[in-house]
């Protein structure tokens, strides 16, 4: 199975990448342990491991800005996720879109 094949980093952790389903837009970063996937995977919610505060956190799970999760891919290394999502709300934690709202010019 795919997911038996994942490679977490030496903290137990593995990149997961949020993309709106329909619009492709880049929506958040976030790290999983084997245990928020397993409960992305059981809900179809995202589920993360917050490196900050040590402990699982349930995107929108105080706020209601959930992530339905539609799809999950793997990247060709083993090591990032990304998660198709349907946003239920904002996925940045400041209320925007996107966590990617700010740009430098280049």
């Amino acid at each position: 199975m795919l997911i038996d094949n994942l490679k977490f980093d030496e903290k137990g952790l593995i990149t997961a990448v949020l993309q709106h389903h329909t619009t492709r837009e880049i929506l958040m970063v976030a790290w999983m342990n084997a245990e928020a996937l397993a409960l992305t995977l059981q809900t179809s919610e995202a589920h993360f491991w917050s490196r900050s505060r040590q402990e699982l956190w349930h995107k929108g799970g105080t706020s209601g800005n959930v992530q339905r999760v539609t799809e999950i891919r793997v990247d060709c290394d083993g090591d990032t996720l990304l998660l198709q999502v349907d946003p239920v709300g904002p996925a940045c934690h400041t209320g925007v879109v996107s966590c990617f709202f700010r740009k430098i010019e280049i």
